[in-house]
């Protein structure tokens, strides 16, 4: 860890403290192979290979990280669309380091080793060994056998199954989610111990239990592993609260395109710091990344998110509920900065994102600042209640979506959702990085901010955008200059963080893909961002319904110091290109091109823009570069003669600073 970020991490430490505030960190940095292929690595939750990796670096957290942990094949959410629901690896290890859980063998199993296990469980537990045996319709191979299992008064009690032969379920997943249990008694619990063996290797699956009955069945439970010797076992089941808060908890997690990984709550930053490093050593040991390379274009990001969540140490002691100020602060304070929505998310940004913007979300600033101004006059005490249902209607996507939105309150105090009430805020537009630190640094910044805020409440009136957003804040310089001001708050502050490493962070998702020089002119062009617009539903397999971007559009800023303006003149395309002035040292201007035009995109009579022709006119010097529809850079092309003169590029707005090729 770099000096500057000790030091601004103990600078937030400090604020908090001061304020009595108590806030955690949380993340979910996303992780994909070398070689991402498939659908479950492009756009599908699940697929192969997925799991396989995630179990891998289950067993190297545990093996390397964790040591006494477990992990669980847990079942996963479910949604829209989604015929079975994703699923999740869970690891659980006792804070105080104690182990939770010792059997690790190896070797697999044979019938004698399962008939001692059940034998032995049954026994530890006190009960009667009614375990009934299953036939699996699926897998007619494959054994299984349930116990049904309740605590009741603190002393475990077993009950019989009917005396027919059962079968399993023809649903999908482990045998534990396919029992029978319809044809118990009504009297009877619906909860049972499941042991499946396939091909010599055992799963158990535990029932859903509070968290104290399932630590105690998950003691006996690894009694009878290490007495009875069954070797390779998979343990399985839903995952309790918990409640003791004596857990450390991580989540793997099957997410569209991508491994998910659900950090530990942090106590702050440094925890959070120390947790997000090590998931992706043990990531990297797996043969995963949390970046992707692909083919004839910059590396980028994971495809998936980095969201990051701030909340507290229980429901009781929430520093957001009882600080409504604090929380409209910190929303004034990222609506007046485009650079905390566009610099550090992916390449998909603006209302149809996956992070809209609150002003991007069809909603007037107005609604906004009524809402602002009525949580500000409320009176000292507890308004989780009146902050959940003034917001989160507003912080939304434009469909209305409470969890699609750049800052997300549908984990604040959502009675309606069964996981609404955690009083966390999410910030969404933040993606995975191909360095641990830089993902760390980025967390700081957040943190700087939340702990800034705290003791210098923002008051400025929400800001008009109107075109500006989606044109010069599309722009990597302008979002540039936009951080350097955060930074420059922040410093002023005593909060000091390192505007390098956020600068290198910035030349890693903007890269330049040319870089013109010339004595003391100088001319880049970089990757900008473009707010690809979401199109109509569409049919897609006999009657579902999906709704396609069109990514059709291609964004590129030119930028160039005050030499290269008076000796050299710019064509794109034979078409001139007037730059903008951005400050004394550079001037700028943005272009949009079409690149593709595949089935479904708007404008569909229009034909791509490519190869784009780049003519750098100068007095007895001109050079020609052409960017090609297999390139992602422009390369230098000596035989190319100058295209001819046409009409100057236009804007769709006299006040742009984009202009676009398609207009003539």
């Amino acid at each position: 860890m770099k000096t500057w970020m000790k030091q601004t991490a103990a600078r937030c430490d400090k604020a908090f403290a001061s304020h009595g505030v108590e806030m955690t960190l949380g993340g979910e940095p996303t992780y994909v192979p070398i070689d991402p292929e498939g659908p479950e690595w492009s756009y599908a939750a699940v697929g192969p290979t997925k799991l396989g990796y995630a179990r891998k670096m289950a067993a190297h957290l545990i093996d390397n990280h964790i040591p006494g942990g477990i992990d669980f094949f847990s079942p996963g959410k479910s949604y829209p669309g989604e015929l079975d629901p994703r699923w999740a690896v869970r690891l659980i290890s006792n804070k105080d380091g104690s182990p939770l859980f010792r059997s690790r063998q190896n070797g697999l199993s044979d019938s004698r080793s399962m008939t001692t296990f059940r034998k032995i469980l049954a026994r530890a537990l006190g009960v009667k060994p009614h375990w009934k045996s299953l036939k699996d319709p699926n897998v007619p191979s494959n054994r299984t056998w349930a116990l049904v299992l309740d605590e009741v008064n603190d002393q475990w009690a077993s009950f019989p199954w009917p005396p027919e032969a059962l079968e399993l379920t023809q649903a999908i997943g482990p045998a534990g989610l396919r029992l029978p249990l319809h044809t118990l008694e009504e009297t009877i619990p619906r909860r049972a111990v499941t042991m499946e063996w396939n091909n010599g290797v055992v799963s158990i699956f535990l029932p859903p239990l509070l968290q104290a009955p399932f630590v105690k069945l998950l003691k006996k439970v690894d009694q009878a592993l290490r007495e009875s010797g069954v070797g390779l076992v998979e343990m399985q089941g839903y995952i309790p609260y918990d409640e003791a808060d004596t857990w450390t908890q991580i989540g793997l997690a099957a997410d569209p395109g991508v491994l998910e990984v659900n950090l530990p709550v942090c106590k702050d930053w440094e925890e959070y710091d120390y947790w997000l490093r090590i998931v992706t050593l043990s990531a990297e040991a797996s043969g995963l990344r949390s970046w992707k390379a692909p083919t004839g274009s910059p590396p980028e990001g994971s495809g998936g998110g980095n969201h990051l969540v701030f909340g507290g140490r229980s429901l009781d002691t929430n520093p957001f509920f009882s600080r409504p100020r604090w929380l409209t602060s910190i929303l004034r304070y990222w609506q007046h900065h485009p650079s905390l929505a566009y610099m550090f998310t992916g390449c998909y940004v603006g209302a149809s994102s996956q992070a809209p913007r609150s002003d991007e979300s069809a909603r007037d600033l107005h609604d906004l600042e009524m809402a602002f101004s009525f949580l500000e006059s409320l009176p000292p005490g507890d308004h989780r209640h009146a902050i959940s249902e003034t917001l989160r209607h507003l912080q939304t996507d434009v469909t209305g979506n409470s969890h699609r939105s750049e800052i997300s309150l549908d984990k604040f105090w959502n009675l309606t959702s069964p996981s609404g009430a955690l009083g966390l805020i999410e910030f969404r537009a933040i993606e995975s990085l191909p360095k641990p630190e830089w993902m760390s640094a980025v967390a700081l910044l957040w943190t700087a901010l939340a702990a800034w805020l705290l003791e210098n409440p923002s008051k400025e009136k929400l800001r008009q955008f109107s075109t500006l957003l989606h044109d010069r804040y599309l722009l990597p310089c302008v979002l540039w200059n936009d951080l350097t001001d955060i930074l420059n708050d922040l410093n002023a502050a005593g909060f000091g963080l390192d505007a390098k490493t956020f600068r290198d962070i910035w030349e890693w998702k903007f890269p330049a893909i040319l870089d013109f020089r010339s004595g003391g002119a100088q001319m880049t062009i970089r990757r900008a961002h473009e707010s690809w617009p979401l199109l109509c539903e569409m049919p897609v397999n006999g009657g579902t319904t999906s709704r396609f971007v069109d990514t059709s559009m291609q964004r590129l800023e030119v930028a160039a110091n005050p030499a290269f303006e008076k000796h050299f003149a710019i064509r794109f395309n034979g078409r001139p290109l007037r730059l903008r002035h951005l400050d004394h040292t550079q001037s700028l201007a943005g272009l949009r091109y079409r690149r593709t035009n595949l089935y479904p995109s708007l404008h569909p009579g229009l034909p791509p823009q490519l190869p784009l022709q780049l003519d750098i006119v100068g007095k007895g010097k001109s050079s020609t570069f052409l960017l090609e529809a297999s390139s992602y850079k422009f390369n230098k092309s000596p035989d190319s003669p100058l295209q001819k003169l046409r009409k100057p590029c236009k804007a769709g707005r006299s006040s742009d600073w984009t202009y676009d090729l398609r207009l003539g």
